[in-house]
């Protein structure tokens, strides 16, 4: 079972997941432009991006929170 944190504002986090039994995430070039897509839709509002990295079966991300308006 997953544990639910909240983020704090200012902090850094490495985010990463992977695909159930290490199944494949990303099959071909666009499977990885939609991810990214989608990543700045919903994350980058509330978070400044320092770096990732896409791998077929998983993915990294270090973010830092961006202080509450």
């Amino acid at each position: 079972m997953q544990k639910t944190i909240q983020l704090e504002p200012d902090k850094f986090y490495h985010l990463y997941t992977r695909g159930n039994n290490k199944e494949t995430l990303c099959r071909n070039k666009d499977d990885y432009y939609l991810f990214l897509q989608l990543y700045r839709k919903y994350l980058t509002p509330f978070v400044h991006t320092y770096a990732y990295c896409l791998l077929p079966n998983h993915v990294h991300f270090l973010v830092q929170v961006k202080p509450e308006s």
